[in-house]
């Protein structure tokens, strides 16, 4: 695993790895570790969670989940995902929190549409300076993607057999509070709107982040400081994330804020 996250993440510091003897430790006490693996029995992904505390409650902390580049569209990442899940689950607990970029669309697309996460907390620059190529050009901003388990938005999300959820009027007539415009290759934000009152809003993000950063740093960062404003601004008003749509053709995604009736 130690391996899989240098080819995953292109550490070059090896203060950015967990290493072996903490994994070992925190798996005897707690933690879960899980991986998938090829036909050819070689390692092509692996979840990593430690037990933590929320609120004084057991929970589980996941700190990684990587999938090769051969693998990434296979859905080894959504079945690592589950199994973490069950065996979360087997052990009493119904809470896995982990951390994730905000301006991921395909992990957001992970999170909430296949899982069915929520988010209500945003950290900035979390993790600082990482040597990971995928982290550079701009601050380690991170939602806190909290996964109740045995909600039943998450069980439906989750089932096997689950089909495309439907947007109800309500959703399709969210406003987009930050429309995104053309930039040649790119999107560029759009001026958020802060002032929004609506029970339901839009947030676009574009796709292709970390090309971004690396390709147009200075949009990127542009897009970074944008969003932390937007999000920091609704989620101290009592809005959530609890949706997040993508559109590949469209090159960009919207996450679904909601703040309770």
């Amino acid at each position: 695993m130690v391996q899989l996250e240098k080819e995953v993440w292109g550490y070059t510091d090896a203060e950015d790895v967990v290493p072996a003897p903490v994994l070992i430790v925190s798996i005897k006490r707690g933690g879960v570790l899980l991986g998938s693996f090829d036909d050819a029995g070689e390692m092509n992904g692996f979840v990593y969670s430690m037990a933590g505390l929320k609120d004084g409650r057991p929970m589980q902390w996941s700190h990684m989940l990587g999938v090769t580049a051969a693998a990434r569209s296979t859905g080894v990442g959504t079945r690592l995902k589950l199994a973490q899940r069950d065996a979360t689950l087997a052990v009493g607990l119904d809470l896995i929190e982990w951390t994730y970029d905000p301006l991921q669309a395909m992990n957001a697309h992970l999170n909430f549409a296949k899982l069915g996460v929520v988010v209500e907390e945003y950290e900035e620059n979390i993790y600082g300076e990482s040597s990971s190529r995928l982290h550079r050009g701009s601050p380690t901003d991170r939602f806190v993607a909290a996964w109740h388990l045995r909600e039943p938005h998450v069980e439906r999300r989750t089932a096997a057999k689950a089909g495309p959820l439907m947007r109800d009027a309500s959703v399709v007539s969210a406003p987009v509070i930050n429309p995104s415009r053309e930039a040649g290759r790119w999107l560029a934000p759009g001026e958020g709107r802060l002032e929004a009152a609506d029970r339901r809003l839009l947030v676009e993000i574009p796709v292709g982040f970390t090309e971004m950063q690396a390709e147009a740093p200075a949009l990127a960062l542009e897009w970074r400081m944008a969003t932390r404003l937007i999000f920091q601004s609704y989620f101290a008003r009592g809005y959530r994330a609890v949706d997040f749509f993508l559109s590949r053709e469209a090159r960009r995604g919207q996450y679904l804020l909601s703040r309770p009736a």
